[in-house]
């Protein structure tokens, strides 16, 4: 390989990316536009569940039972009703997701030491939410209970009490339960994935459509230095995108990164690499920049967004589709920036997610150079 014929290629290439403002806003602008509209509107955090109340009771035990509900940040009390036709029409019209009915005689079996029950209805068509709710419902009215039989004990004289089980939970990692700190480095994944394979799609096909190709061919250029030269200002671009998509992460949305810099820097070069070399093999493989720009997005998009595990729990998945997030790259990407963010995992844990990536950017790589040989020949 020349590197004066590929450093001419890549300056060539950069001056055309500088002019060319849709290609340079599609690889730095959308990535932040996507960092916002993801990164606010899209929250796994269920809490403030609108809750109505039918108290048929109204004593001091179901009113305090109503105080620690409307305490708790989980549920917010929108109002009471006075009948279940009400209670439906709430549920039904989602002005509310939950209603908590306390039947009457409820504060005297508690006196009595007896267990009242009481009724929650949950609005399923949000069958997550609804789960959640229900665990959190059941979690509050469980320790209310607790709470109470210890009182009786204590009235029969019984001034120690110990529960049968004394669960210490620690949660590792993530100890608010922020769904952000979740999705933020996942999404930067799934952005990197999309932006560096769909812009890079069109460099080659653009060549061909614009009838330049052919003054390219016509050049000692060997279609390695082609490659490496079309490629590099893109990959640049990308870790320019990389970082500001970091810098946002952690100082807008609070997202911790425990990791090292420097790893994250050379294993999203790694796969930058490994994907713009995907949508060099696209446009060359298409010779149309509407064709590469939709084959980039069915090939990036929809496997980031969809298997890698940025949302969606890949053991959650069908057996058949777990063997197929094998071979999507951003699954071993998202898993690398989460390690990072997160845990601030080293190289060493990480050796299989590398692995994969390198071995994916050296197969893009060298497909892409064939391909374009081929072509040329």
């Amino acid at each position: 390989m020349n590197l004066r014929r590929t450093v001419a290629v890549i300056k060539k290439e950069t001056r055309h990316l500088l002019r060319d403002k849709r290609s340079l806003a599609q690889t730095v602008l959308l990535p932040m536009i996507m960092l916002f509209l993801f990164g606010y509107a899209l929250s796994l955090d269920v809490d403030r569940i609108p809750t109505v109340i039918y108290d048929l009771d109204q004593t001091v035990e179901s009113k305090d039972l109503l105080r620690r509900l409307g305490a708790s940040r989980y549920f917010e009390i929108i109002g009471a009703v006075n009948g279940y036709k009400q209670l439906e029409r709430m549920i039904m019209t989602r002005r509310a997701m939950m209603a908590l009915v306390i039947p009457r005689g409820f504060g005297a079996k508690l006196k009595k030491g007896q267990r009242p029950k009481v009724q929650v209805f949950l609005d399923g068509v949000d069958a997550s939410t609804a789960t959640i709710g229900l665990g959190y419902i059941q979690g509050l009215v469980g320790a209310f209970g607790m709470e109470r039989v210890f009182q009786n004990f204590r009235r029969m004289g019984l001034t120690h009490f110990d529960p049968p089980l004394d669960i210490r939970m620690r949660v590792w990692f993530n100890p608010e339960l922020r769904s952000k700190n979740f999705i933020i480095p996942g999404l930067i994944a799934v952005i990197m994935a999309i932006v560096s394979a769909s812009t890079v799609s069109l460099t080659i096909a653009r060549e061909w459509e614009n009838g330049t190709m052919e003054q390219l061919v016509s050049t000692p250029l060997r279609p390695l230095e082609l490659v490496v030269g079309k490629m590099v200002p893109y990959v640049v671009l990308g870790m320019v995108s990389l970082v500001l998509s970091v810098v946002v992460a952690v100082y807008l949305f609070r997202v911790p990164f425990k990791g090292s810099v420097t790893l994250l820097l050379a294993l999203s070069f790694l796969f930058l690499i490994g994907t713009s070399s995907m949508g060099l093999l696209i446009s060359i493989r298409t010779k149309s920049q509407l064709v590469a720009n939709q084959a980039g997005v069915v090939t990036t998009f929809l496997p980031s967004f969809l298997l890698s595990g940025f949302i969606f729990p890949i053991l959650n998945m069908p057996v058949v589709l777990q063997y197929v997030t094998l071979i999507v790259p951003a699954r071993y990407y998202v898993s690398i920036l989460k390690g990072l963010f997160l845990k601030g995992i080293g190289l060493t844990t990480l050796a299989v997610e590398v692995g994969f990536l390198a071995g994916f950017a050296a197969v893009m790589f060298f497909l892409a150079t064939r391909s374009l040989k081929m072509r040329l020949n």
